[in-house]
């Protein structure tokens, strides 16, 4: 399988043979076990154990759907809570973010992608982060540049690039082959390099290297991580299509959901951010 910019798609255990553990090679039967030791003497074979069903597009698109379903509900809730209050804005943005970021790693580092509760504790964290978020981004306290509608325009603008990314991968006009990831995974070590340089240098210049001030650079560098964030859904896709061919099991499917909500939170983020630059104007 091809290397993901998705650490949580690129983390999962591998057997030997270039299959997936547990996947595509069948069950191993309690009784083929017990034979190949000598614990069950023939002819009394135990029953074999009931084998897990394999990961279909319909799990995929069922448990992407119940993630997204319960980030958007933790996201109105957020942001009905901040409008209430807005001295919250800051602590949900900081915990959700926080949390999240925690669950991710845990995801990836611990093989626990496949975990529904973590996969739907992460929507719950990361819908607080994005309603207090997009709150502080259309409300003038906060500096915003007022009006929701700006919210709506943000959604409809990341469903709408999934969406063309998904057509882009069926029709097979770009082809996620071994150098495509290699560009887009350097380009993203790349964005996050000039993000952290850009942070560092906020403590010294005004306004850091000018990536994030709502000037015409920093138009320009929203539109790349955009693209960027646009071409990891076809590695993502990839990904996922190439789980489904090694009959991975149906829990594998949580651990897909989970990889695409985090390419949509980090696209939705830089689309509204990009929006109110051109607000600002």
């Amino acid at each position: 399988m091809r290397t993901t910019s998705n650490p949580v798609f690129r983390n999962l255990p591998r057997q030997e043979g270039g299959g997936y553990a547990n996947f595509g090679s069948g069950v191993t039967t309690a009784g083929q076990v017990g034979n190949q030791y000598g614990h069950y003497p023939q002819p009394y074979p135990p029953q074999a154990p009931p084998t897990t069903r394999a990961m279909t597009i319909d799990d995929v698109v069922t448990k992407t759907g119940i993630t997204l379903a319960v980030l958007a509900l933790s996201a109105i809730l957020s942001y009905g809570l901040t409008n209430a209050n807005t001295s919250l804005a800051p602590l949900f943005v900081i915990v959700g973010g926080l949390v999240g970021l925690v669950l991710v790693l845990i995801a990836t580092f611990a093989n626990k992608m496949d975990n529904p509760v973590l996969v739907l504790s992460y929507a719950v964290a990361e819908g607080l982060f994005l309603g207090a978020l997009s709150f502080m981004f259309t409300n003038i306290e906060f500096g915003g540049v007022g009006g929701s509608a700006l919210i709506g325009q943000a959604v409809l603008g990341t469903f709408g690039v999934f969406a063309g990314m998904l057509v882009v991968y069926k029709t097979g006009a770009i082809r996620v082959t071994p150098r495509f990831t290699r560009i887009i995974v350097g380009a993203m070590i790349g964005i996050l390099v000039l993000m952290l340089g850009n942070l560092i240098a906020g403590f010294f210049i005004s306004g850091g290297l000018g990536l994030r001030d709502g000037g015409p650079l920093a138009i320009v560098f929203s539109l790349v991580v955009i693209a960027i964030a646009a071409f990891s859904f076809l590695l993502d896709f990839d990904a996922a299509d190439q789980l489904i061919r090694a009959q991975a099991p149906e829990r594998a499917a949580w651990g897909v959901a989970l990889g695409l909500t985090v390419t949509l939170v980090w696209l939705y983020v830089e689309i509204l951010r990009l929006l109110s630059y051109f607000q600002n104007d």
